[in-house]
């Protein structure tokens, strides 16, 4: 259970210098590439490969969501004026725990459901549907992402500086 957040806090600083070097959209991409990879892995992992089958996969879904984070951050306090940023550093931190809270309970419903009984190889289906249901959901997020960056392109401005970020 202690995986995800160890490999988020010895991901987060690199993560912030990958964001700084390559840009806010390539590096969200990456982010958002790693956590659907980790996602389907997790719900494709075969129950022979223990442990490992399930730890390795995390990494990267921790590894990609760190990155992803490192980018959003940047992106959402890049526009933000400086007397505004406590705010909007704020609302950002809320919004992403209402995420996590309603994900939380989402995907626990998911697990449920699709668990069904008390059994070892339920509780395996449970996890393999949660994974799917986030894999498809990470899939959104980055045609939300994609289209999020294209509607900034449109702006003048904004398609003279597309490579730099």
């Amino acid at each position: 259970m202690s995986v995800g957040p160890v490999v988020s806090a010895l991901t987060g600083i690199p993560a912030g210098r990958l964001v700084d070097r390559f840009g806010v959209w390539r590096m969200a991409a990456a982010g958002l590439g790693a956590m659907t990879a980790g996602c389907l892995a997790l719900s494709l992992v075969p129950e022979a490969l223990g442990v490992a089958g399930y730890v390795m996969p995390l990494v990267i879904l921790t590894g990609g969501y760190a990155l992803f984070q490192a980018a959003n951050n940047t992106a959402v306090m890049k526009d933000a004026r400086p007397e505004q940023r406590g705010t909007v550093s704020g609302l950002l931190n809320l919004s992403r725990n209402f995420g996590l809270i309603t994900g939380a309970s989402m995907m626990g419903a998911v697990f449920s459901f699709a668990a069904a009984r008390e059994t070892a190889a339920a509780t395996a289906t449970g996890m393999r549907a949660t994974f799917a249901v986030a894999t498809v959901l990470v899939i959104i997020a980055m045609a939300v992402a994609a289209a999020s960056r294209a509607g900034m392109r449109s702006t003048p401005q904004e398609a003279r500086s597309a490579g730099a970020g």
